[in-house]
């Protein structure tokens, strides 16, 4: 492992993939391809059931980054408690966006998408393809607040939803 050195995530570090949110390097491997020898981060998503690969060079580029800090996390959670900001164009292009934001891997651009989604109570259903992007918003939300206070992704939930009804 020696030739692992000075790498900025080790094993079993939680780290954030802006495509698939959470992650956790479960270890790092040398792969010979098209002839050229290829360090890799091996990254587990649970929720996904799935497995990535990312080139030690490329984790970087690709948007991999460590959980976010504290102070993020709290950025996060003041824009949830702000106006939704619904903008007036075709549903098709908010999702769009929407979807951008969340594929950014941004904490408080996600935080923006369930704000602005969100429905409470008093407000009417939301739409097939509304609700999946909230869900799919939430969610990722839900599971990098639960890895950064190390608590299970239900209790995350149960926080996120809290701060949305107050």
């Amino acid at each position: 492992m020696a030739k692992f050195k000075n790498l900025p995530y080790a094993i079993g570090d939680y780290i954030v993939y802006p495509k698939h949110g959470v992650g956790r390097v479960t270890e790092l491997e040398t792969q010979e391809v098209a002839g050229m020898s290829l360090d890799l981060y091996v990254v587990r998503f649970e929720k996904e059931r799935m497995t990535l690969r990312v080139p030690t060079n490329k984790a970087e580029v690709s948007g991999m980054r460590r959980l976010s800090s504290d102070d993020t996390l709290q950025k996060a959670f003041t824009t949830l408690k702000g106006r939704a900001r619904i903008k007036r164009t075709m549903w098709s292009r908010r999702a769009q966006e929407y979807e951008a934001k969340i594929n950014s891997g941004d904490l408080v651009s996600i935080a923006e998408v369930v704000r602005d989604l969100h429905r409470g109570d008093d407000q009417p259903e939301q739409s097939y393809s509304e609700r999946q992007i909230y869900e799919s918003a939430l969610g990722r939300l839900a599971r990098e607040l639960a890895a950064v206070q190390d608590i299970d992704e239900e209790a995350a939930m149960g926080k996120l939803e809290k701060e949305l009804a107050a």
